[in-house]
């Protein structure tokens, strides 16, 4: 009969690379907070009226994230999540972008109308000879 060296540690290590293989992945509780506010952030920004085909995703995203966290698949809830707070982000951004362009157009705006009013204003100028 042959009899193994190190049966114990062998046995100990197979059983620490089965159990670590099937511990399951912990909720991504953390990320969905982070997403969350994300998408608070963007509403706030005017997402919803400034890009609201992104904070439509977000939302979407962020639904299928706690859906899959009861279902307990913990890697699809933190893919999910992560999706949802780029969107949300995006969403901020192109609402910030969106507001600013806006403003820098109804400056320009400002800007050419006091122009021509002061071109109406301005006195007309007239050159009589001097003797």
């Amino acid at each position: 009969m042959t009899r193994y060296r190190y049966p114990l540690p062998a046995f100990l290590a197979g059983v620490s690379i089965f159990l670590g293989g099937c511990a399951s992945t912990p909720p991504p509780t953390e990320q969905v907070a982070v997403t969350t506010a994300a998408l608070a952030n963007a509403t706030r920004a005017g997402g919803p009226e400034w890009a609201a085909a992104e904070m439509r995703l977000a939302r979407e995203k962020l639904d299928r994230a706690n859906l899959a966290m009861v279902a307990k698949k913990h890697d699809d809830a933190r893919m999910f999540a992560q999706q949802s707070q780029v969107d949300a982000q995006l969403a901020e951004a192109k609402a910030n972008s969106s507001k600013a362009r806006k403003a820098a157009d109804e400056a320009q705006e400002a800007n050419r109308v006091l122009s021509e009013e002061m071109l109406r204003k301005a006195p007309a100028s007239t050159t009589t000879p001097r003797n």
